[in-house]
């Protein structure tokens, strides 16, 4: 999942950023509203959830709200706010937000609302994806192998193998180009070597292959990689 986070305060940008890449979330972060906007303009469809502070530099988060509303983009939004009288909540819940949560809050509480997004979200993917032996738990960040079968095994996976395997999951039988797999597991103006998607590939491959299960990531040469549902 990526999240396009608009957040003000340093310190607290800081907070969220690192919580949310420690739960395997893809995260851009950036400082004012007319930031966000840009990001947005060039590809509002790369996120799957906005997390925008209320008060901002330039446009505010409900203004970012409304300009996603106008335009009859479906981005679910987590509102971040100070305000805390219930006009205010109308307020942002009227302007397009999804959510609303005030300030201070818990970080335990801010990764309850992203799930709870997600459950209510259909154009959101699943908790859960399952593909013939495999089992991706995307809340706990596990992968099974012949779920719910006596000889069920867990597949230890790194954060960023995990990514890779959920977006892989997430789109069977799909051929992924390189670019694509860059463009949504890395944060905008990270500069990877140039070949760390078929790095990453390697290892993951490798991982499965320890369960008998390398075979199900096809490499399509000259085009990208395919996860084969069979």
């Amino acid at each position: 999942m990526r999240i396009l986070l608009v957040e003000d305060e340093p310190d607290l940008g800081k907070a969220i950023k690192r919580t949310l890449t420690q739960e395997a979330y893809v995260v851009d972060w950036v400082q004012s509203g007319d930031e966000a906007l840009a990001y947005l303009e060039s590809d509002v469809t790369l996120y799957t959830v906005g997390i925008f502070d209320w008060m901002l530099p330039g446009l505010s988060g409900v203004a970012l709200c409304q300009w996603l509303r106008s335009r009859s983009y479906v981005l679910p939004v987590l509102i971040l706010t100070a305000k805390d009288r219930i006009e205010d909540r109308i307020t942002g819940l009227d302007a397009g937000a999804d959510d609303y949560l005030v300030k201070p809050f818990s970080m335990a509480e801010l990764l309850a609302r992203l799930r709870a997004l997600r459950r209510r979200s259909p154009d959101l993917k699943p908790a859960q994806i399952q593909i013939g032996p495999l089992l991706l738990d995307c809340d706990r960040r596990v992968a099974f192998l012949r779920p719910g079968k006596t000889s069920e095994q867990s597949i230890e996976l790194t954060q960023k193998e995990f990514q890779l395997l959920q977006y892989l999951m997430e789109h069977p039988n799909q051929i992924l180009t390189r670019d694509q797999v860059l463009n949504q597991l890395w944060e905008i103006g990270a500069e990877p070597n140039s070949n760390v998607v078929a790095a990453q590939m390697r290892l993951l491959r490798r991982k499965l292959g320890q369960y008998g299960c390398d075979h199900l990531i096809e490499t399509v040469y000259g085009m990208g990689y395919r996860f084969k549902a069979e």
